[in-house]
């Protein structure tokens, strides 16, 4: 290639002493570097060894390094595409192998196909992996294991020889004039006095637009019209007709032939040249286009030579594209006169009325909806076989066949209408269901393997060529089963296409039964090996696949469906190689353990679902407990989220309704009651102060752990002087408070019913001792979610809140120059940036 000589490593072997001497020399001096492709220069001073990743394995080899080595010199350059998104690759890697090679055989078809589908023409073009994926996508091609799928005969219709340039595709539906057809009338040509033929008229759409508009018009077209007459008329119209003709000498005579049958004016128009065109591939003085017609592109000074040499007459430009040829000079000068005084008639422009522009694709919505019932049944079965049905499988294949005309037709239209991506995905399904059913029966052997294959015979030639291939294929898929990497290979890729959850340190592989049949193969004949004497593994909620231990577990639920912590039951363990079953249930004697985090193990279709991932977000959200494993025992779980002041209402996390006891924890370093009993008044009256409403409770300790815990954590121990008020120790106590604004009576109600603090929340004044009360105040108002911060100096309490905004406001005590305390309000940056806060006590 380019006058270097490519081999592979392997076929070095047959060439002559010279050259294999040289190459060991390389390999010398690059110091042995690993390598399996070498290229030999013509002038014997340089070569280069060369590194393809997985040369075999991939269709289109990338190359990854290249060493360059100066022989005369003994020197070596080393290049890495390593990094490189964009690498260059291999075509026909089958010609760098020794003849005889047994992969030539291998790799040759696929070369030999990309030829015919025209892929490698031009391959300079496509030496990289960027620019030949995109070749193949334009095309409608993709390439899997050596093999050459076509995944849009659309675009992937060929255009050699066989099949022809297919001329009638050009043709498109409009609902207004054509380009030449809007030149005509602008220049006053279709007013009516003059009869119109349309050489080359496609679908006839120009033709109906004048007929519509009553204005005598007929046409012929070698597709659509072959039968009507040629006519001649005063204007003929030969629009882009002479650039969809492959042939040159044709061209020119359809030129002649229009312009014979105009008596007064041809109207000539053709494709101009776009950089949009240039990477379509050649075909005679042309291109090919993806849809397989034909164009030649001309400059506009190009067709007006054409024109000219072909006709003998000067044609006149009215458009890009578009020329006018007269046949007398006079009808040539009258228009020259025309255009040059820029007249023209209104009446004309007037009468012209487009019609209803209907769209490919809406007539193909429109004809799939008539005919639904009828498709839809036959595009089921095509997915349900996993290939084309046969004419005599198809149930109503008689109004199958009146709507098309046969089934392959009808089937043609199914793969471009719904696209191929489900007809591969169910080819693919239905190739692993018949080597699952297959491995079954030998693993079973209720039924000989080889006379289950016959009778899914057309199956398994359909999909594996041979009941000897599929038979071999089923073998392998059984003994597969049996390797513990291949298992938790197979479980990975299932948790990764989110069908279930790999857990235990990748031991187990936990899924709901409803997405059995989308497993990999490996995994749903591991099920079905270890369900042989259980029955139908549907029945269970969950089942576990334990990858090292040849086993499998179904697990039954309380509510599965229902509840976002389902407890289990049953658990049922089988031993595929021993067939064996142990049964393990809960009930009185063992407690049934909760369901943790179930989102992990249910599909996306799954009843409350979503849901289900927010229950087990929040859950995961209160903080500091374990959820590895089998999560922690009911007892510590129930405890946890009381301590957390929450509880299980259908899938949400609630507030708590209970009322706790005063010794319970609140927050990690106080209970309750030291919120309650720490006030001045109520200590040394002992009037019982404990909160009514479970609210109160739920505030008080989110007030500790959002706000004193982390004081604590960072300052350690303080005292609480003043919290939870109840409205019998807010009369005890002078007017000092503001129960009706200050939070410390929570969410307790007045004797009407409704909030004595409207603001809710809760509130805790402390101190602590030989720390600046200022500092801390600056910290708690970076760190924490207060409602409202009062400082009454460095080193009085601080009196914080939470509430149900949040507000973040702080408030000082402002001594007026009458003696009035007043409190005000300051910014967050007035607060951080001050040394001292000048200030009256509470």
């Amino acid at each position: 290639m380019g006058g270097r000589l490519y081999l592979h490593r392997d076929a070095v072997i047959l060439l002559n002493d010279d050259y294999r001497d040289r190459i060991a020399e390389a390999v010398r001096i690059s110091a042995g570097i690993d390598w399996n492709v070498v290229k030999l220069e013509p002038d014997g001073q340089h070569l280069s060894l060369l590194t393809y990743q997985c040369f075999f394995e991939s269709p289109f080899p990338e190359l990854i390094r290249s060493h360059r080595v100066n022989l005369n010199a003994g020197t070596t350059s080393h290049r890495s595409y390593e990094d490189h998104e964009n690498r260059p690759i291999l075509h026909r890697k089958e010609l760098l192998l020794p003849p005889g090679h047994p992969d030539r055989e291998t790799f040759s078809p696929l070369t030999k196909e990309l030829e015919r589908a025209g892929l490698l023409k031009n391959a300079h073009q496509v030496g990289y992996r960027l620019q030949w994926e995109h070749r193949l996508d334009e095309a409608g091609y993709r390439v899997t294991e050596h093999k050459l799928e076509c995944i849009d005969t659309q675009r992937a219709q060929k255009v050699n020889g066989e099949y022809g340039v297919l001329r009638h595709r050009t043709a498109i539906n409009r609902g207004d004039f054509s380009a030449p057809m809007q030149a005509l009338a602008r220049h006053d040509f279709l007013d009516g006095s003059r009869a119109v033929f349309d050489y080359g008229c496609g679908r006839g759409d120009d033709l109906r637009i004048l007929q519509t508009n009553d204005i005598p018009a007929g046409g012929w077209d070698p597709h659509y019209r072959p039968n009507s007459p040629k006519t001649s008329a005063p204007i003929v119209n030969l629009g882009f007709v002479i650039n969809v003709i492959e042939n040159p000498q044709e061209r020119e005579d359809v030129l002649r032939d229009a312009f014979e049958l105009a008596d007064e004016l041809l109207v000539v128009s053709a494709m101009l040249i776009s950089q949009l065109e240039v990477n379509r591939r050649p075909y005679s003085d042309g291109v090919i286009s993806r849809r397989g017609t034909f164009q030649r592109y001309y400059s506009q000074e190009e067709l007006r030579q054409l024109l000219s040499t072909t006709l003998h007459i000067d044609p006149v430009a009215v458009g890009p594209g578009i020329f006018f040829v007269f046949k007398e000079h006079s009808g040539l000068h009258a228009f020259l006169e025309r255009r040059l005084t820029k007249r023209r008639t209104l009446i004309t422009r007037r009468a012209l009325h487009p019609i209803p522009r209907v769209s490919r694709e809406e007539r193909t919505r429109a004809f799939y909806e008539a005919h639904r019932d009828t498709l839809d049944a036959l595009w089921q079965q095509y997915l349900a076989l996993g290939r084309r049905p046969r004419p005599a499988e198809v149930q109503d294949n008689e109004s199958v066949e009146s709507l098309f005309g046969s089934t392959r037709r009808a089937l043609n239209f199914l793969e471009r209408y719904h696209g191929m991506e489900p007809v591969l995905a169910a080819t693919h399904a239905r190739t692993d269901d018949l080597r699952i059913a297959l491995a079954m029966e030998l693993f079973t052997g209720r039924t000989a393997a080889r006379e289950a294959a016959s009778r899914w015979l057309y199956g398994t030639k359909t999909s594996f060529g041979s009941k000897d291939n599929a038979l071999k294929s089923a073998q392998a898929l059984l003994f597969s089963i049996g390797q513990p990497e291949i298992i938790r290979s197979q479980c990975e890729r299932a948790h990764t296409d989110g069908l279930g959850y790999i857990h235990d340190d990748g031991r187990a592989f936990t899924f709901h039964p409803s997405v059995l049949n989308q497993l990999p193969a490996e995994l749903r004949t591991y099920v079905g090996c270890a369900t042989y004497l259980y029955g139908d593994p549907a029945s269970a909620d969950l089942i576990k696949v334990h990858t090292q231990s040849a086993k499998l577990t179904m697990m039954h639920f309380d509510d599965f469906d229902g509840s976002p912590l389902p407890r289990m039951l049953e658990r049922i363990k089988l031993n595929f190689r021993h067939q064996t079953i142990d049964v393990f249930r809960y009930g009185e004697d063992h407690v049934p353990p909760y369901l943790y985090l179930k989102s992990r193990y249910i599909p996306p279709d799954f009843r409350y679902h979503d849901e289900q991932i927010d229950f087990d977000e929040k859950l995961l959200q209160l903080g500091d407990l374990d959820f590895g494993g089998y999560g922690p025992p009911n007892h510590l779980f129930e405890s946890y989220i009381r301590r957390h002041r929450v509880e299980v209402s259908g899938f949400h996390l609630v507030p708590s309704t209970d009322i706790p006891h005063l010794d319970e924890e609140c927050g990690r370093y106080h209970t309750f009651r030291s919120f309650i009993e720490c006030g001045e008044t109520q200590q040394r009256i002992a009037i019982p102060n404990a909160p009514k409403q479970p609210d109160s409770y739920n505030a008080l300790h989110r007030l500790a752990t959002q706000i004193i815990d982390p004081v604590m954590d960072y300052f350690g121990g303080l005292d609480l002087t003043f919290g939870f008020c109840s409205h019998h120790l807010a009369r005890a106590i002078s007017n000092r408070i503001d129960p009706k604004r200050d939070q410390h009576s929570s969410y307790e109600l007045n004797s009407r019913g409704n909030l004595i603090c409207p603001r809710a929340g809760a509130a805790v004044d402390f101190l602590i001792p030989y720390e600046d009360m200022l500092e801390v105040a600056q910290w708690i108002a970076i760190n924490t979610p207060f409602d409202r911060l009062y400082f009454y100096g460095s080193s009085y309490p601080i009196h914080v809140s939470i509430g149900p905004r949040d507000d973040r406001q702080i408030v000082t005590l402002q001594t007026l120059p009458n003696g009035k305390r007043i409190p005000r309000v300051i910014s967050l940056d007035k607060l951080l940036n001050a040394t001292s806060i000048h200030t009256t006590s509470k």
